[in-house]
């Protein structure tokens, strides 16, 4: 005959190991939980105010140097919540997203701009404008770039007659802006009312008022700036 089997017995309870046991009236175990306590209101608060505040700057844009041909990168910390929508602007025109220009988020608080393949044309003022539904913020900086000196089309050989005009033109380019001038024959070219040249953003003349046959010879152009220099020649015959 089966029996019924016995109630199993409960475990007997087993004390903490010695130093696991906290005590609530120890005055150091209430220090340490109004400190918790004020930690978690204070991040809550901080939460709150996030969730509900317009778009902020915390750091702001600063200017860059974009050297020819490298990248450049605005960077901004900002603090918006719910998630913004970014815009950024050169000179006021809206850029788009894409192999040119790339819109960064590296964090939840952080925006970049990176710029790439740079080039003189990317010099200019870029804006961040930060939109969510509480507000909107705004900041700004410039891209500087550097280009070596560089000259894009040197001057063209040129034959003239006795007493005409003889003009020698050459593309220039650079930042900062470079240093010009002209040689004859490898001498300095010494200005007058007859030979003189003009340096203008893009280009440079070399003029020659009523030409003689001492004017023939090789003519050469150079730019030089911080960052690079260049030379072109070109051979005057007069006749």
């Amino acid at each position: 005959m089966m029996s019924k089997a016995a109630p199993a017995k409960k475990p007997a309870a087993t004390a903490p190991p010695p130093g696991c046991s906290l005590d609530i009236n120890d005055p150091q175990v209430q220090k340490a939980a109004i400190r918790i306590q004020a930690s978690y209101r204070g991040h809550r608060s901080r939460k709150e105010l996030r969730e509900t505040g317009p778009p902020r700057v915390l750091e702001p844009l600063k200017d860059v140097v974009l050297i020819e041909g490298s990248a450049a990168k605005l960077t901004c910390r900002i603090s918006a919540f719910p998630d913004p929508f970014i815009r950024w602007s050169k000179d006021g025109k809206e850029l788009r997203d894409g192999p040119k220009y790339r819109y960064i988020f590296e964090d939840p608080d952080v925006v970049a701009l990176v710029v790439r393949d740079g080039e003189l044309a990317d010099l200019g003022q870029y804006s961040i404008n930060v939109t969510n539904p509480f507000g909107q913020c705004s900041d700004s900086a410039r891209i500087l770039v550097e280009v070596p000196a560089k000259i894009q089309k040197g001057p063209d050989n040129t034959k003239a007659r006795k007493g005409t005009t003889v003009t020698l033109t050459a593309a220039i380019m650079g930042e900062p802006a470079p240093n010009v001038g002209w040689t004859k024959d490898g001498k300095d070219i010494e200005e007058d009312d007859r030979v003189y040249f003009e340096i203008g953003s893009t280009n440079t003349t070399l003029t020659i008022r009523r030409a003689t046959p001492q004017d023939s010879g090789k003519y050469e152009v150079y730019v030089e700036n911080s960052l690079g220099m260049d030379q072109s020649f070109a051979r005057v015959d007069v006749a």
